[in-house]
């Protein structure tokens, strides 16, 4: 279902948009119940209250190794909405095995780290370069960093750890990191446990632009799978395959750009290597055929490989094919340049 991940929760609400969207059983895994009645949805509040309150039949099922995390709003679910409990053994959530970033992402973090400013407001989405940005980061001069995150993510345990984040200057939630889920490791889950300087929230309060841009300085980094040299950048599938939805890139890039000082940085490695060997470069001349356009060319803002940044913002056509073939992996920069000859987004001038 292609959505921008602060929808939701517009979803979810009533009145339903149509039947479509209408589930007849819901089940999610939850926290054992609390000594008011609560059950506390962990580490995945996005959109999980308002689907349960709009099911005809609710259940939630206890796992025991999910931390309590604390809210934020929606982040529970009274025993009075709820119509059946699941109790039982089960296996611990999900987490990812502790990971350290490669040569190439700690560059690619080294050419975003001037970007980011004392008192700027992090989104940090999934991999390695945001774990090598939060490495970076514990070690800076860099102070009253704060936090509004779709994911709570490694780095930021990190960052906090070492003081560098304290929120005191947020315009809301002040004193707290938001986010509306967590995927990560169990060091993680085990520092947000009954943690109040995190709080969980709704996807719609977390991603909504109209909320993020009303932060200063926001920087979002994100990652991609491939970008053309019309600047149209691809997130979600490679071709007609499906790898993710759209989440909330979007939501913070937009919403990046609108705030006060705000950067939306897209940062990935310039090559990936497939099954059979073969190296192939993701700045391409088009977009893969098939492939779903996740941002268009004119909500691009930074741009980031191991070969350097740039901000995108504000460039002609042909500039932006200059840029983005500076980024690209040299081995496949002249054939870039042939390519944009023939597309005739190459200025004369271009060199």
């Amino acid at each position: 279902m292609p959505f921008s991940y602060h929808e939701t929760i517009a979803y979810r609400s009533e009145p339903l948009w149509h039947d479509g969207c209408k589930r007849n059983i819901g089940v999610m895994q939850t926290t054992p119940m609390d000594k008011h009645g609560n059950f506390n949805f962990g580490i995945a509040n996005s959109f999980n209250y308002a689907d349960m309150r709009t099911t005809d039949i609710c259940i939630v099922e206890i796992n025991h190794t999910m931390p309590y995390c604390l809210g934020g709003s929606e982040e529970s679910i009274n025993i009075k909405d709820v119509d059946y409990i699941i109790e039982g053994s089960n296996v611990p959530i999900f987490a990812l095995p502790p990971s350290e970033p490669s040569e190439t992402e700690k560059k690619i973090a080294q050419h975003i780290m001037p970007l980011i400013e004392d008192r700027s407001c992090l989104q940090l989405g999934i991999g390695g370069i945001p774990n090598a940005i939060g490495m970076m980061i514990a070690e800076s001069d860099l102070k009253d960093l704060g936090i509004n995150s779709e994911m709570f993510c490694d780095a930021f345990v990190k960052m906090c750890e070492a003081g560098k984040v304290t929120n005191k200057y947020k315009t809301r939630d002040k004193g707290r990191s938001t986010y509306t889920f967590c995927f990560a490791t169990q060091e993680t889950y085990d520092f947000m446990d009954n943690n109040p300087q995190c709080a969980s929230y709704n996807a719609d309060y977390t991603n909504n632009p109209k909320y993020i841009q009303t932060e200063e300085k926001v920087v979002a980094i994100n990652n991609i799978v491939e970008i053309d040299l019309l600047s149209q950048v691809a997130s979600e599938t490679n071709g007609l395959r499906q790898i993710s939805g759209t989440g909330g890139q979007l939501d913070f890039n937009i919403g990046a750009f609108e705030s006060k000082g705000g950067k939306g940085i897209l940062a990935f490695e310039s090559t990936f290597t497939r099954k059979n060997g073969e190296v192939v470069s993701r700045i391409k001349p088009l977009l893969t055929p098939g492939s779903v356009v996740t941002i268009p060319r004119t909500c691009v803002h930074y741009v980031a490989t191991e070969y350097g940044i740039v901000n995108l913002k504000g460039r002609l056509v042909w500039n932006r094919t200059e840029q983005l073939i500076n980024l690209a992996a040299p081995q496949f920069r002249d054939d870039l340049i042939k390519e944009a000859k023939e597309m005739k987004i190459w200025s004369r001038t271009n060199k």
